[in-house]
């Protein structure tokens, strides 16, 4: 049964191997961090450029379980952009403490340069930084017309998702719009006996180009909210988005090259 958020999950897998004390156990953290980057809850599968801000995204997780009984599990997540797409992402590791032993850091940073074409996980307990070239889309990429035109093929042909305006609404001092999107498990379909909705409502800000409030109701996994809080709008302080002069610098080889946006799934 799921227990975490996903992006606990996925935050749970990238520190694993890292939260060990011998050296050997300590590498798996530079060999999964880059990978984490670009799955991270919040981050845009694109550049965005011209829209600097600050904030914290806030992801919180509630699932009740048959006996009556509830997990929650919560983490925080400080989010800086300069106007040239570069991005800071400060990961508390507060609320995953059960799995750092031996005196761990309680943070990581992560920053993607797409100026420079690298990214980079940040230690700042061993002042170490493992940076990897960054292989992200063209600024201003879109799915091509072919790929969403497949999509929406699947869509269309399934019956099974509905999507319905929301209005505007102001969220943190930024205007957004709202989706509402339902998806229908058809009975059957798992081996469940009657048909199992999961709705997602999605607030999402033109002016930062990104989600501002997301709401995921699934009954095999519970709610799950990200917010983006504390907006700043303004241009970051330059050296947060430099390394620290007195980290050690580690390279990782280039990620395989990813197939192109009209190749078959």
């Amino acid at each position: 049964m799921k227990t975490f958020s996903s992006f606990a999950f996925l935050l749970a897998l990238a520190v694993a191997g890292w939260a060990q004390n011998p050296a050997p156990r300590a590498r798996r953290f530079e060999d999964a961090a880059p990978r984490f980057l670009g799955a991270e809850a919040g981050v845009p599968r694109r550049v965005v450029t011209g829209a600097p801000f600050s904030g914290d995204l806030v992801t919180e997780s509630t699932e009740t379980l048959a006996d009556g009984n509830r997990i929650h599990q919560s983490s925080t997540t400080h989010v800086v952009r300069d106007s040239a797409g570069r991005t800071r992402r400060e990961v508390s590791l507060a609320g995953l403490a059960a799995l750092a032993a031996g005196g761990a850091a309680q943070q990581v940073i992560f920053i993607v340069d797409p100026v420079a074409g690298a990214s980079y996980a940040l230690d700042p307990v061993r002042k170490t930084v493992s940076r990897s070239p960054w292989a992200g889309p063209a600024p201003g990429a879109r799915p091509s017309g072919a790929k969403a035109a497949r999509r929406d093929r699947r869509e269309d042909a399934s019956q099974l998702v509905k999507v319905q305006p929301l209005g505007p609404a102001t969220i943190e001092g930024l205007r957004t719009e709202g989706t509402r999107t339902t998806v229908t498990i058809a009975a059957g379909a798992i081996g469940n006996v009657a048909p199992i909705q999961v709705v997602t409502e999605r607030w999402y800000s033109a002016d930062l180009q990104m989600p501002v409030l997301t709401k995921r109701s699934d009954p095999r996994s519970g709610e799950t909210v990200t917010r983006l809080v504390h907006v700043t709008r303004s241009e970051p302080l330059p050296a947060l988005l430099q390394l620290p002069p007195d980290f050690k610098l580690t390279e990782r080889p280039a990620p395989r090259p990813r197939p192109p946006a009209d190749a078959a799934p």
